[in-house]
C-alpha cells in the first residue's frame, strides 16, 4: 500500500512582498539605458532585457525624455532641486551671523559696566 502525500509550497507573505517589491533606478542609469536606446542599432526590448528593466517602463522614461529633455535648456544651465534650498539655507545662515554679531556686541557692552 502506497500512501501519497500532498505537498503543497507555501510562500511566506513577507517574501512575496519582497518579490512584488518595485526597483529604483538612479536617474543616471535611467539616462545611460535611454542613450543606449536612442542610440543602439539593438531592439528596445533587447536592451530591456540586458538592463532587466520592463519594456513598458523603458518605453515611458524614453518618451518622458523626448518629450521634457529640451528642459535642460531652458535657462542655459541644468537646473538642480536643490537650488532654491541652497540660497533659503544660505539665507538663514546669513540671519544667524547678524544675531550672533549682536549678541556679542551686547554681551561686549555688558561685561564693561
Amino acid at each position: 500500500m502506497w500512501i501519497c502525500a500532498r505537498i503543497e509550497l507555501v510562500i511566506n507573505p513577507l517574501e512575496q512582498i519582497k518579490i512584488m517589491s518595485k526597483r529604483k533606478y538612479s536617474p543616471k542609469v535611467k539616462f545611460q539605458i535611454i542613450l543606449e536606446t536612442i542610440q543602439s542599432d539593438k531592439k528596445q526590448a533587447e536592451i530591456a532585457r540586458a538592463y532587466d528593466v520592463d519594456s513598458k517602463l523603458l518605453s515611458r522614461w524614453k518618451s518622458d525624455f523626448l518629450s521634457s529633455g529640451h528642459l535642460i535648456f531652458e535657462s542655459g544651465k541644468i537646473k538642480t532641486g536643490n537650488g532654491k534650498q541652497i540660497t533659503d539655507l544660505e539665507n538663514i545662515i546669513g540671519k544667524q551671523a547678524i544675531e550672533i554679531a549682536l549678541l556679542k556686541k551686547f554681551l561686549g557692552h555688558y561685561k564693561s559696566r
